[in-house]
């Protein structure tokens, strides 16, 4: 009998739609065993019988609201005592209201979620991959992590901590054989916008892509040992405009893009 090669276990937060069921889908078709962590706990019953029914593979959900302390704690102990392979830190929130318009609790929920979970469970899950030499994180950010692109939100600030926290953190541990990548896409057609009060009705096409083609991108580029990943030409071109432009010029074209299309909310 020829030998099995070993097991290679995932953890994808906000798994049941959108991007992060797109990476359970690819990593599953790469014979990936999954364990699927989100707050509902019927969506990921059914996503991970239909994992096991497609591709065969073992799939373990973990119901947790990662807003919550108790939520993130049950992830972390995971995250501690099993050979997780890979984590993908998907789950997040944006909220399409002006800070002074929000409320506390809106805010330290994004806050949580954004930022906070995706720290702690990079913390987690890092120290036995070093120990191992092997391993990988994917954080989930933003293109739009790279600049003020909507006046008055705190959602793009959540996003350039993912980006600056996931390139630090790639740099220290890159010598004990683990890659540590921030992915930044645009605009996908996923749940997120419709649970953030985020209207799309008149966008333009070209602007939206498929979270598949995103989700292999960025394994692409975890794999090939890269820190940033922005799928699409002109998304890299968006990211460097945002990134290389002299800020107050940013803040100016900001503003006025938010005054044209009139989302006084936000």
């Amino acid at each position: 009998m020829p030998e099995q090669p070993p097991r290679r276990v995932a953890l994808i937060t906000g798994a049941t739609a959108g991007l992060g069921a797109a990476f359970a889908g690819r990593l599953a078709a790469e014979r990936w065993d999954l364990t699927l962590v989100s707050r509902d706990a019927a969506r990921l019953s059914a996503s991970a019988e239909e994992l096991r029914a497609r591709h065969g593979v073992r799939v373990n959900v973990l119901p947790a609201d990662l807003a919550t302390e108790s939520g993130t704690a049950a992830v972390e102990k995971y995250l501690r005592s099993e050979p997780v392979e890979l984590l993908v830190n998907n789950a997040g929130i944006g909220l399409n209201k002006r800070f002074l318009r929000s409320t506390l609790d809106d805010e330290l929920r994004i806050l949580r979620l954004n930022v906070e979970a995706v720290m702690r469970l990079t913390f987690a899950v890092l120290p036995q991959m070093t120990e191992r030499r092997s391993g990988g994180v994917i954080n989930v950010s933003s293109v739009a992590g790279y600049g003020v692109t909507a006046p008055g939100s705190t959602y793009t600030a959540t996003k350039a901590y993912v980006i600056n926290f996931s390139e630090s953190v790639a740099q220290s541990v890159r010598r004990h054989g683990v890659h540590v990548l921030a992915l930044c896409p645009g605009f996908i057609r996923t749940e997120f916008h419709q649970r953030a009060g985020i209207p799309t009705a008149g966008s333009p096409g070209w602007i939206w892509l498929k979270a598949d083609t995103v989700a292999a991108k960025a394994l692409s580029d975890l794999r090939k040992g890269r820190y940033v990943s922005v799928p699409t030409m002109r998304y890299k071109l968006a990211a460097t405009a945002l990134r290389h432009t002299p800020h107050g010029l940013v803040r100016r074209f900001s503003e006025a893009g938010n005054r044209a299309v009139g989302r006084g909310t936000r």
